[in-house]
Order: C-alpha cells, then structure tokens, then sequence
C-alpha cells in the first residue's frame, strides 16, 4: 500500500490559503478553461459529480491506450491489468482506512453494487427480522433495503427528521432498535443538506443489538478522512466521481462477510475475493482513474505513507471548505427571499460539510439553477435523489437549489454565486 505518488503531482504540496495552493490545483482541472458566454463557470455542482484533474484523465487514458486487457491471461497486457486493479484495491483500501485490499469490491456506481449487496442480504433476513434506514438518505441508502426486507417479509423503520435543523432524530432511532434489528443503513452526510450523521454512535448503538450496519460515505468523501477501521462498520460505499475520478462505485466490507455470504454470480467466476462480487468485466480503466484520484489527493497531503498523506490533505481540505462554506452562510442570511435548509452558521465545524440547500419565495429551483447558469454559476435543482428528506421536507416534486463547495472553489467564486442569488429575481 505504498505506491510512490505520481511526480507530476508533486508541485501541489505548496501551501497557501488554509493549508491548500488553491491556484496550483485549480490548475490541474481541465474545466476550469470553461466559459459561459463572458464568464467563466463556477462549479458548484460538486454534490452530482466532482470535475477531474489531468492526472485522472491521463491514468484513463493510458490504461485504454497501452494495457487495455482483460485479467488473468498469460499475457502482458492482462498481466498488467491485473496489476492496475491490484493497486486499485490497495488505493482504495488506504482511502477508507482499510487494511486488506481484497475488502474492496468495484462497480458501474454505489446504487448498482448497493442493490446487488441488499439481494444478497435480504437471503438472511425473514419475518420478525427488522430493518432501519432513515429518511435523510439518498435514496440508493433506502430502497434497495426496503426492497429487500419486502421480499424477505421483514418489518422496515425509518430514522424521522428534525426539521428544523435537517439532522436525525437520535432519540427515536434508539426506541427503532432492538433485539430483532438484522440491519441498519445509515448515510454518513447527506447529499441534500451537508448534515454529518453520528455515525460511529448509531454503529456502536445497532452493534449493541447484533445487526450489521451499512454506511454510505459517497457525499462524505470529498470533504473528509474515512476510517472503517473506527467506524467499526461491517460495509461503507462510496463514488469515485465525487472525488475527482470517473464514475465507479466502490463497496468496502469487512472480509470474513464478503466470504461468507454468496451473490448472484456466473459459474466462471471466482468464487472467493472481490471477483466474487464483481459480475462480468469490471471497467478497468475507470478503476485505474479511481486509484489516481486517491492519489491526486493524497498529493495535497504530507507524510510518509499514502495513508498519512490523505489524513493531512483532508485536514488542509476541510478548513478551507469550512471558510467558503462560513461566507456562503453569512452571505444568505443577507438574503432574507431565501430559506435555508439544514445546519445554519453557528453549527460546529465537524456537524455538516459545505453542501448548502436553500429555496426561493417565488422562483423553483430550476428556474434559480436556469438564471444562475448564464453567468456561469453552476448550481443542481430537484431532490437529488434525497427523496426521503425532500418528501418529509414538503419540497416535492422541485426540490432545494443544491451549492456544493469543494476544495477547487475561491472565495471569489463563492461571492460571485451570491451576487447572482442577490439579483436572481432580475435575471433572465
């Protein structure tokens, strides 16, 4: 799990603004050359799919131009494929504090390999066996298990939402759990309202009952260090494109599970590690952009170990999120049309990431998102697939106007989006 850092990225590691060379790495993503007419884009679309450095791009690139195989072959190019994958696994293995490479199952995304884990799951469960999942999830969290617990006969609980501040209702989960809880499902930050769940608690809680617990960490990853090995979790997923690489869907679970339990596969395949739970030909060369993502933020980091570089990248990543996420938030509580969803200001630093939802008086989400992008601002609308939340929220069917932050956006970018939201009444 020591793989030297790519050469190219090590002109990062000089720091400026909150522990980051925001300048040096901006300079490493394509898209920012982009324009919309006179301006130049802003992406704060992050939440949907990260933009990507040329490092990702060139690790694409190289695989489908010189090692483009398939594995297990007596020949060079599968050999080297195999290769790729085996750094892969390592890679991600250090990215959510692993230990074992061969925890880390690839897929097309999180929702596919999801669906593919709860069929497999939902084999164990029968009637009087209970599953919670709550309604501050994407629903990729929700209802590939409520799907699966029909199927098996078992009784589903839904975690409730404080309103009022969008975070979970820990008093009522506790009350959800008991002896017959089999499983629980719970999102480590919503992709809707940037809340961070108390994950590690509400894992020790439902451990305390024998149920397996499954975290979704996709929106979590960008923003800040996973550690399973603290988590103390028996499965977490999470999206290379939402942190910087291609779209690949990463499941980490605990080895002694993913040996144990058996999964719709073809008779070729293996029949143990992750090629178990890896149906067909996996997208190679994604997987090789996933690895050099990791990599990529492990540039911005110091330390000895890839791990240790990632732990002190995220540390640089998080305060300089945390300074554009207070500006945005002093900003709209200038702008009195709009409502804010989630967290406000004065929440800790460590309860929320820089993912902001807010609505208008008077104009829909898309409407906003339509204005805002002829100045370049690029924002999401709908429920982005957070249908629990947006239906418990009353916000269905348009959703929030969704503003992800990212370690690439400047102060300046932040400012620009909220002289627009200030005059988006008046824009056409």
């Amino acid at each position: 799990m020591k793989e030297p850092i790519q050469p190219a990225l090590q002109s990062l590691r000089v720091r400026t603004v909150n522990g980051l060379n925001i300048e040096a790495i901006r300079q490493q993503f394509p898209a920012f050359d982009r324009h919309e007419g006179d301006h130049p884009v802003a992406y704060f679309d992050g939440p949907a799919g990260s933009q990507v450095p040329q490092s990702v791009i060139d690790a694409v690139g190289h695989y489908m131009a010189h090692t483009n195989s398939n594995c297990g072959a007596p020949i060079s190019t599968s050999q080297e494929s195999d290769t790729t994958l085996q750094h892969a696994r390592e890679a991600l293995a250090d990215f959510v504090g692993g230990s074992d490479p061969d925890e880390i199952v690839f897929g097309p995304n999180m929702t596919t390999l999801t669906l593919a884990l709860s069929r497999t799951l939902g084999q164990t469960w029968g009637p009087g066996d209970e599953v919670v999942v709550t309604q501050l999830d994407h629903d990729a969290n929700v209802t590939p298990w409520v799907l699966a617990a029909q199927r098996a006969g078992a009784t589903v609980h839904h975690v409730p939402i404080d309103l009022t501040n969008c975070t979970l209702d820990q008093s009522a989960y506790a009350r959800l759990l008991s002896p017959r809880t089999k499983f629980v499902a719970i999102g480590y930050a919503s992709n809707a309202v940037g809340t961070v769940n108390p994950v590690k608690q509400m894992i020790s809680a439902a451990r305390e009952m024998g149920a397996l617990t499954f975290v979704d960490a996709v929106h979590l990853a960008p923003h800040r260090l996973i550690d399973v090995a603290e988590l103390q979790c028996d499965f977490l997923t999470c999206s290379a494109y939402k942190f910087f690489g291609p779209h690949v869907g990463v499941i980490w679970g605990r080895k002694d599970l993913l040996e144990e339990l058996h999964p719709d596969k073809l008779r070729p395949s293996p029949a143990t590690g992750p090629g178990k739970w890896m149906t067909g030909t996996a997208n190679h060369e994604g997987i090789a952009g996933a690895a050099a993502a990791v990599n990529y933020l492990s540039s911005l980091g110091t330390g000895n170990t890839r791990r240790d570089q990632l732990a002190t990248a995220f540390d640089a990543i998080a305060c300089h999120e945390n300074a554009l996420r207070r500006r945005l938030l002093e900003g709209l509580q200038e702008l009195t049309e709009f409502r804010l969803w989630g967290l406000g200001l004065n929440a800790p630093e460590s309860s929320r990431v820089p993912t902001v939802s807010v609505t208008h008086t008077s104009l829909s989400p898309r409407d906003m998102a339509t204005r805002l992008a002829h100045l370049g601002l690029y924002c999401w609308p709908g429920n982005h697939y957070a249908v629990p939340f947006t239906t418990a929220a009353g916000l269905e069917p348009d959703g929030t106007l969704r503003i992800g932050l990212l370690h690439y956006n400047t102060v300046g970018e932040v400012d620009r989006l909220l002289a627009g939201l200030r005059d988006v009444d008046s824009l056409v």
